[in-house]
Protein backbone atom coordinates (compact mmCIF):
# COMPACT_ATOMS: atom_id res chain seq x y z
CA UNK A 1 0.00 0.00 0.00
CA UNK A 2 1.28 3.46 -0.91
CA UNK A 3 1.86 6.09 1.71
CA UNK A 4 0.13 9.45 1.44
CA UNK A 5 3.44 11.05 0.43
CA UNK A 6 3.88 8.47 -2.35
CA UNK A 7 0.39 9.26 -3.65
CA UNK A 8 1.22 12.96 -3.79
CA UNK A 9 4.36 12.13 -5.78
CA UNK A 10 2.42 9.89 -8.12
CA UNK A 11 0.07 12.77 -8.90
CA UNK A 12 3.06 15.11 -9.30
CA UNK A 13 4.63 12.78 -11.87
CA UNK A 14 1.35 12.70 -13.80
CA UNK A 15 1.40 16.51 -13.93
CA UNK A 16 4.97 16.32 -15.28
CA UNK A 17 3.74 13.95 -18.00
CA UNK A 18 0.92 16.36 -18.89
CA UNK A 19 3.34 19.29 -18.99
CA UNK A 20 5.69 17.30 -21.23
CA UNK A 21 2.85 16.46 -23.59
CA UNK A 22 1.55 20.04 -23.62
CA UNK A 23 5.02 21.35 -24.48
CA UNK A 24 5.30 18.85 -27.32
CA UNK A 25 2.03 20.30 -28.66
CA UNK A 26 3.12 23.95 -28.20
CA UNK A 27 0.48 24.49 -25.51
CA UNK A 28 2.53 26.74 -23.26
CA UNK A 29 -0.15 27.79 -20.75
CA UNK A 30 -0.85 24.18 -19.83
CA UNK A 31 2.85 23.35 -19.73
CA UNK A 32 3.37 26.10 -17.17
CA UNK A 33 0.23 25.27 -15.22
CA UNK A 34 0.99 21.56 -14.89
CA UNK A 35 4.62 22.32 -14.03
CA UNK A 36 3.47 24.48 -11.12
CA UNK A 37 0.94 21.87 -10.03
CA UNK A 38 3.56 19.10 -10.13
CA UNK A 39 5.79 20.97 -7.70
CA UNK A 40 2.83 21.85 -5.48
CA UNK A 41 1.89 18.17 -5.18
CA UNK A 42 5.47 17.04 -4.62
CA UNK A 43 5.96 19.69 -1.90
CA UNK A 44 2.75 18.62 -0.21
CA UNK A 45 3.99 15.03 -0.29
CA UNK A 46 7.25 16.08 1.34
CA UNK A 47 5.41 18.09 3.99
CA UNK A 48 3.06 15.17 4.71
CA UNK A 49 6.07 12.90 5.14
CA UNK A 50 7.91 15.36 7.39
CA UNK A 51 5.10 17.10 9.26
CA UNK A 52 2.03 14.96 8.74
CA UNK A 53 0.18 17.91 7.21
CA UNK A 54 0.51 20.85 4.84
CA UNK A 55 -1.11 24.27 4.53
CA UNK A 56 -4.22 24.49 2.35
CA UNK A 57 -2.59 26.65 -0.30
CA UNK A 58 -1.76 26.42 -3.99
CA UNK A 59 1.18 28.80 -3.57
CA UNK A 60 4.55 27.11 -3.69
CA UNK A 61 6.04 29.99 -1.76
CA UNK A 62 3.44 29.59 1.01
CA UNK A 63 4.23 25.88 1.19
CA UNK A 64 7.95 26.61 1.47
CA UNK A 65 7.42 29.15 4.23
CA UNK A 66 4.91 27.13 6.24
CA UNK A 67 7.46 25.30 8.36
CA UNK A 68 10.42 27.44 9.41
CA UNK A 69 12.27 24.41 10.79
CA UNK A 70 12.52 23.06 7.22
CA UNK A 71 13.72 26.44 5.97
CA UNK A 72 17.35 25.47 5.35
CA UNK A 73 16.27 22.42 3.38
CA UNK A 74 13.61 24.16 1.28
CA UNK A 75 15.08 27.66 0.93
CA UNK A 76 17.29 26.82 -2.09
CA UNK A 77 14.10 26.15 -4.07
CA UNK A 78 12.48 29.52 -3.36
CA UNK A 79 13.47 31.34 -6.57
CA UNK A 80 12.31 28.48 -8.79
CA UNK A 81 9.07 28.15 -6.81
CA UNK A 82 8.41 31.89 -7.02
CA UNK A 83 8.93 31.71 -10.78
CA UNK A 84 6.50 28.78 -11.09
CA UNK A 85 3.92 30.47 -8.85
CA UNK A 86 3.54 33.33 -11.31
CA UNK A 87 1.89 30.88 -13.72
CA UNK A 88 -0.79 29.48 -11.42
CA UNK A 89 -3.60 31.97 -11.99
CA UNK A 90 -2.88 33.53 -15.41
CA UNK A 91 -2.47 30.14 -17.09
CA UNK A 92 -5.70 28.83 -15.64
CA UNK A 93 -8.23 31.59 -16.12
CA UNK A 94 -8.82 33.76 -19.19
CA UNK A 95 -9.89 36.69 -17.00
CA UNK A 96 -6.78 36.56 -14.81
CA UNK A 97 -5.26 39.75 -13.54
CA UNK A 98 -3.91 41.75 -16.49
CA UNK A 99 -0.16 42.14 -16.32
CA UNK A 100 0.36 38.96 -14.29
CA UNK A 101 2.83 37.87 -16.95
CA UNK A 102 4.86 40.60 -18.67
CA UNK A 103 4.13 39.27 -22.16
CA UNK A 104 0.52 38.42 -21.41
CA UNK A 105 1.00 34.75 -22.33
CA UNK A 106 3.71 32.26 -21.42
CA UNK A 107 6.26 31.91 -24.18
CA UNK A 108 7.95 28.75 -25.38
CA UNK A 109 10.97 29.75 -23.28
CA UNK A 110 8.75 30.23 -20.20
CA UNK A 111 7.22 26.79 -20.73
CA UNK A 112 10.58 25.09 -21.23
CA UNK A 113 12.03 26.70 -18.10
CA UNK A 114 8.93 25.92 -16.03
CA UNK A 115 9.03 22.26 -17.03
CA UNK A 116 12.77 22.02 -16.47
CA UNK A 117 12.39 23.51 -12.97
CA UNK A 118 9.44 21.28 -12.18
CA UNK A 119 11.27 18.13 -13.24
CA UNK A 120 14.31 19.10 -11.17
CA UNK A 121 12.29 19.94 -8.05
CA UNK A 122 10.05 16.87 -8.24
CA UNK A 123 13.13 14.68 -8.70
CA UNK A 124 14.88 16.31 -5.72
CA UNK A 125 11.81 15.83 -3.54
CA UNK A 126 11.42 12.23 -4.67
CA UNK A 127 15.08 11.53 -3.83
CA UNK A 128 14.62 13.03 -0.37
CA UNK A 129 11.60 10.83 0.27
CA UNK A 130 13.26 7.69 -1.10
CA UNK A 131 16.24 8.36 1.14
CA UNK A 132 13.98 8.38 4.20
CA UNK A 133 12.62 4.88 3.75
Amino acid sequence: MKTEAQRWLEFAREDIQMADWALSQDIYRQTCFHSQKAVEKALKGLLVARKGTYPKSHSLEALLLAYPDLDSELLPWSDRCRNLDRFYIPTRYPDALPGSLPTGEPTQKDAQEALQDAKALVNEIQQKLVGEK
